[in-house]
């Protein structure tokens, strides 16, 4: 048989073939799978499951939605809070309360407590009256309010002012609140006229008066007649209320009643009882509780009560006071675990034994050995006919020569080799000149302590008030700028400052010559990272709820051990005032560290605040006393120059001890005055926990040209003696003209030196030197204010 014609063509070449066929035959068969295409059956089970997700995480956001809805406006949820606060001293607000009270519990008597259940609108609620011209008060009850309704009269429009509508007071309890997070507000509108052009003018204006002020949700009802209240408690059932970011975070209750079990094991301690809806979130028993103005403590135990204002038509119940029998009745106790319970601890313990030298070790005496041969071998220059039993009595850095004033006797101020940055500090030993150097140095303290004496007359506190003013504005004009005592020398005036190359780039050690309130305080390697997890650990016990937990919405009662009896006397006393608030701290927040603050000075106070002054400090739910220290925010450095005055229309940082809290969270600085009520000096919020963060004081030393010859110049004034001079000799100069310049020798025995600069000085000039040394926060004497 003849070869078959079966055309057969040339294979292509390899170069033109794909990747994957190349490198077939290097994958096994069992893996060749993986390659091959996709099939039409599989994309569509990758599209499936991409619905399927999506479906999934619709499905549990709808399940967040809805247990948020049923825990905050549901029958089990609290009583809803409403605070009426007034924008002007016109406004009757107990008329305002009288009339709602009426209106939900349908009975024209006055309401016995605070909170009722109306079972005409299917609504628990709590309504408050915010006290005209007291600040404090007022701020205490907005952290707490579910709505915030805005009294105003229409009546003192009469004179046809619009602004007259909120007076001074209004505007500032306005701004405090959105300092500290408004939640949902409202606007009552009373004392209309009646006919209906005239009540829709009258709300027009008191729109184009308010809206500015107020969110853009803010709602504008008329308060007069019974019909306007009850469109307004209806659209108020039904409205999904919004609460500030911060208060969502931790669990907190608005006390109903307030008693006190005197410990008869302890004297002067005995347990504080909190009786209240819990809200925000679920409160474990082995958390730390705060009492607003008391501090920190624990639990003893939480006593769960059986709901004193159930929402159903069986058990109608309008008052706190009610005879019920379920008012007293206990669910169920939860007691905390010791195992699991947060300790409190506020202060660390300091070793006064950790700064000891130990004995030495085998390699210690080895390198002494060592250093002692290598001293040996090192020839030194004796006197001529010195023996050796002398020689060995000389110190190796002596310098016999006094008189001549050698370069390295003079050059105090030198800067370090291996931190060209640094000047060595200079060791006094002398105790006078210690305590005069402490005297010039520590102004500020001496003045604090001037401005918190409460034995000043009222003359004196003015004079003193006007002693600051005009600090500040010399402040403010030369900034920095002091001035060289005539009778110390200035190496022991600023023995602890030192001179900076750069102030951006130069290094400082953040752990050296730490002040002895360090040891006491805490530190965190991580915060951020700590922060995550106890916030983690947290929602977890939201979520899970786990043994030892009482959930939102509980009616329960608080009891805080170990509390001291004039302490809690205070609070049941306040109680009759205002309602006292309680909130759950997280893990670590009851240990001492440094907080710093951003914030800005009100613009409603006029007064001088400097640092290292005294003021209380309201963050969140918690309030402590401080003694800030002021600083600016450098971005672009670690090193950030302290403020001696906080100046108004500009951010700053301010440093103090406190208990540590997480970020987010308000702050609203608040000034004791002498016999007034308490004054918001600024505004701000908490910006991170670091003990290790660097705040330089910074002076500067100020000469005058005498005589000037182009780039050379003889400047007084700067220093007194020439030792001061060759001291401060290796620092830098600067004019305010731009110029730069060295000390080059001194000239006469008045603390005149001969300078030169990189360019011509000018006669008029100005010369100067900086110094640095860093700055702490002043510890406060009292941490809580009603302590």
């Amino acid at each position: 048989m003849g070869r078959s014609r079966v055309q057969v063509n040339k294979a292509h070449k390899t170069r033109f073939a794909s990747k994957s066929s190349r490198m077939a035959h290097r994958i096994p068969r069992t893996d060749k799978s993986r390659i091959s295409k996709p099939d039409k059956n599989a994309l569509k089970g990758a599209r499936a499951d991409r619905i399927q997700r999506r479906m999934m995480l619709r499905d549990q956001k709808r399940a967040i939605l809805l247990k948020e809805k049923r825990a905050f406006s549901g029958l089990s949820s609290s009583p809803r809070i409403i605070v009426l606060c007034g924008l002007s001293s016109s406004v009757n607000l107990e008329m305002m309360e009288k009339d709602l009270f009426a209106l939900l519990s349908g009975e024209e008597s006055g309401a016995i407590s605070a909170t009722v259940a109306s079972q005409t609108y299917k609504l628990r609620t709590t309504v408050l009256i915010a006290p005209y011209g007291d600040l404090v008060s007022c701020m205490e009850l907005a952290k707490v309010a579910d709505l915030i309704a805005f009294v105003v009269s229409v009546n003192s429009l009469d004179d046809g002012c619009e602004s007259s509508l909120i007076d001074t007071f209004g505007r500032q309890c306005l701004s405090v609140f959105r300092s500290i997070g408004l939640p949902s507000t409202t606007v009552l509108i009373r004392d209309l006229p009646p006919g209906m052009r005239e009540k829709q003018n009258a709300k027009k204006i008191a729109i184009s008066c308010l809206g500015s002020e107020l969110p853009e949700d803010c709602r504008f009802y008329p308060a007069d007649t019974k019909e306007e209240l009850h469109k307004f408690i209806w659209l108020f059932k039904e409205q999904h209320l919004s609460s500030p970011h911060w208060r969502n975070h931790r669990p907190y209750l608005m006390s109903q009643e307030v008693d006190l079990e005197v410990d008869n094991n302890m004297s002067g301690k005995c347990t504080l009882l909190l009786s209240g809806y819990l809200r925000g979130r679920n409160l474990s028993v082995n958390q730390l509780v705060h009492v607003s103005g008391a501090g920190d403590f624990q639990f003893d135990k939480i006593d769960v009560l059986k709901d004193p204002m159930p929402l159903n038509d069986r058990k109608y119940s309008n008052s706190m006071d009610s005879d019920n029998s379920n008012y007293i009745k206990i669910v169920h106790t939860l007691k905390p675990d010791t195992s699991e319970q947060e300790p409190l601890v506020v202060e660390n313990i300091p070793d006064p034994l950790s700064g000891e030298q130990t004995w030495p070790t085998e390699e210690d005496m080895a390198e002494v050995d060592t250093d002692n041969k290598r001293r040996k071998l090192q020839r030194r220059r004796l006197p001529p006919g010195t023996s050796g039993y002398q020689a060995a009595w000389i110190v190796e850095d002596s310098d016999d020569d006094h008189s001549i004033g050698s370069v390295e006797e003079s050059d105090g101020m030198a800067l370090d080799e291996q931190k060209d940055s640094f000047l060595q500090e200079s060791n006094h030993s002398d105790d006078e000149d210690a305590h005069n150097m402490g005297s010039f140095d520590e102004e500020t303290e001496t003045d604090t302590d001037m401005a918190d004496d409460a034995n000043l007359t009222r003359e004196q506190i003015e004079a003193e008030i006007k002693k600051l003013k005009d600090a500040s504005g010399i402040d403010e004009e030369f900034p920095d700028e002091v001035d060289t005592p005539v009778d110390i020398p200035a190496k022991k005036r600023f023995a602890k400052y030192r001179g900076l190359k750069s102030f951006r780039n130069s290094l400082w050690d953040p752990l050296e010559s730490l002040p002895p309130e360090y040891a006491r305080i805490f530190n965190f390697d991580k915060f951020t990272k700590t922060q995550n997890h106890v916030l983690a650990k947290a929602l977890k016990v939201d979520q899970e709820l786990p043994d030892g937990c009482v959930q939102i919405g509980s009616y329960v009662r608080l009891h805080i051990k170990d509390v001291p009896v004039d302490l809690a006397s205070k609070l049941l006393h306040l109680s009759q005032k205002l309602p006292v608030i309680a909130c759950g701290l997280f893990q670590h927040e009851s240990k001492m560290s440094v907080l710093h603050f951003s914030i800005k000075r009100h613009e409603s106070y006029d007064a001088p605040i400097k640092s290292k002054e005294t003021f209380t400090f309201h963050v969140g739910f918690r309030q402590f006393i401080a003694r800030p220290v002021f600083s600016s925010d450098n971005i672009n450095s670690d090193k950030h120059k302290m403020e001696r005055f906080l100046f108004p229309g500009r951010f700053s940082v301010a440093s103090i001890y406190a208990p540590v809290c997480f970020p987010p969270m308000p702050l609203v600085m608040l000034k004791n005055q002498h016999e007034d009520a308490p004054a918001v000096a600024a505004v701000g919020s908490l910006r991170s926990v670091d003990p290790f963060r660097i705040i330089l004081k910074k002076i500067i030393l100020t000469g005058y040209p005498l005589r000037v010859s182009k780039k050379k110049a003889t400047v007084r004034y700067m220093f007194h003696n020439p030792e001061d001079v060759r001291w401060f000799k290796p620092l830098e100069l600067y004019s305010k003209c731009g110029r730069r310049g060295l000390i080059k020798d001194s000239v006469g025995t008045h603390g005149a030196m001969k300078c030169a600069f990189n360019g011509v000085i000018q006669q008029h000039d100005t010369v100067c030197m900086s110094l640095y040394k860093r700055a702490y926060p002043k510890w406060p004497e009292q941490l809580f204010p009603l302590r």
